[in-house]
């Protein structure tokens, strides 16, 4: 379930605005035709025409974590997120289809990953 902020963040992403809500803002750059999103002022995402690269934005919280699952959701692969287990975040990431059945590997989250 994504969160109305989330909704609109996502949105704003869609129609290269600048938008702003409560911690959460994004700032469109027409020069480089990408979206910047910011979570209490630290870079958690850049989404590209091609592209989403990700950051943790200095804190691996449960907030941040939503908001890039949203834009994983949103931008991404289906099926494509962040997610964490024994305190260690990690990436899910598509990898190909066998018989029609998705298949996904799990990386180590680094900051600057990138889904293309």
């Amino acid at each position: 379930m994504t969160r109305k902020i989330e909704q609109q963040m996502c949105s704003a992403i869609h129609n290269n605005q600048d938008w702003s809500s409560a911690n959460t803002r994004v700032i469109y750059s027409p020069i480089r035709n990408t979206s910047e999103v910011y979570l209490h002022n630290n870079l958690i995402a850049i989404v590209a025409d091609d592209d989403l690269q990700i950051f943790d934005g200095g804190y691996q919280s449960k907030t941040t974590k939503s908001r890039l699952n949203a834009l994983c959701n949103e931008f991404c692969i289906t099926g494509e997120g962040v997610f964490q287990k024994d305190f260690a975040w990690y990436v899910r990431k598509f990898t190909g289809a066998i018989n029609g059945q998705s298949i996904f590997t799990t990386e180590d989250f680094n900051n600057g990953y990138i889904f293309s």
